[in-house]
């Protein structure tokens, strides 16, 4: 049997109209913008609306993608969601963005994985192109992940925006898609960042927002994305040498030049937009590629890595070539499932 690859043919995001300022929250909240630039780098992010869920977010980026790929809803075969702290327990995102969007009765899911969601769903994805089970799938990361924070929480609440930022893979016979990629998850420190429910079911009332360790995420990180990143790039046969771009999640502009000094690389081969978008979760890495593409840095057959790390603790990394590039043989993606980091 032929070789399946997945082409991405469309790129969507969402970013709510509501910008905030790091001079905005001064005025609210016991915080200044020169504190929450030397921790973070973020100047400013976006706030959704209450009439903006995260299907809301979810979909309109699923409309955009579906546009710039000149598709149909009714053209798709699967519907990933890429998503953590959601307004229901059930129905999944995906669901709700499946009749939002009019794609018939395809199946739809959710995937939750913290902040590495999207690179979950992406692989899961890839895996159903290269079996034949199915011939284009939409990918979405999203998260409305500003309502549950609390306020009062200033190490916490200056991090986070609301956005969501959708790809569609369609299979394909010319060698592209998905090299490499590793998954990896530790629940023995679920501790670090957490939400609990509330015990009403559903109703997220006051006092059940993001916990959040900083100092332990920021060492957790540190030395998982490294290592998350050579572990993809061994099974994809490939070196740093072989990418054009990391794309990192968008946690907190330290943690990416932390793991550039870790792996030897300059900070300029990373696409970052932390500045602009805050850390909007599992949204945050098609939200850069998607401008990354857009402003022409990142080019269409570029071959990119994306890593993330994420509640859980789960972390992961994917290779990616965008597009195929003319007289280049097809590589083999291979997988890895990790064992937890010492």
């Amino acid at each position: 049997m032929q070789k399946r690859y997945g082409k991405i043919v469309g790129y969507g995001v969402f970013t709510p109209e509501q910008v905030v300022t790091n001079f905005d929250l001064e005025k609210q909240w016991d915080t200044s913008n020169d504190w929450i630039v030397q921790r973070s780098g973020i100047h400013e992010r976006r706030f959704a609306s209450a009439d903006e869920p995260t299907h809301v977010l979810a979909a309109k980026a699923a409309e955009s993608a579906l546009e710039q790929a000149g598709l149909e809803a009714t053209d798709l075969d699967l519907i990933i969601v890429g998503t953590c702290l959601t307004e229901y327990f059930t129905p999944s995102v995906a669901c709700l963005v499946q009749a939002a969007i009019g794609a018939n009765h395809i199946p739809a899911y959710d995937i939750s994985a913290g902040c590495t969601g999207f690179i979950y769903s992406l692989s899961t994805a890839y895996q159903f192109i290269e079996t034949g089970a199915f011939k284009r799938i939409l990918v979405i990361g999203a998260e409305n992940i500003t309502r549950f924070l609390d306020k009062g929480d200033r190490s916490t609440a200056i991090l986070f925006g609301d956005a969501a930022g959708a790809v569609i893979i369609e299979a394909t016979d010319e060698p592209c898609g998905l090299h490499g990629f590793m998954l990896g998850s530790d629940g023995s420190d679920q501790d670090v960042i957490r939400m609990n429910t509330s015990s009403d079911r559903g109703n997220f009332d006051e006092g059940h927002y993001i916990l959040f360790q900083g100092q332990r995420v920021f060492k957790f990180a540190s030395r998982v994305l490294g290592k998350a990143c050579n572990q993809a790039l061994e099974h994809a046969g490939l070196t740093l040498d072989d990418v054009d771009w990391i794309i990192p999640h968008q946690a907190n502009v330290r943690i990416i030049q932390s793991a550039a000094r870790d792996m030897g690389i300059s900070i300029d081969r990373f696409m970052i937009n932390i500045d602009k978008y805050g850390n909007t979760s599992s949204a945050s890495i098609p939200l850069a590629l998607y401008e990354g593409l857009e402003s022409g840095k990142i080019k269409p057959t570029d071959t990119v890595m994306m890593v993330a790390f994420g509640a859980g603790l789960t972390w992961g990394a994917a290779v990616l070539q965008l597009a195929p590039k003319p007289a280049e043989a097809a590589l083999e993606p291979k997988t890895e499932i990790a064992v937890p980091a010492d």
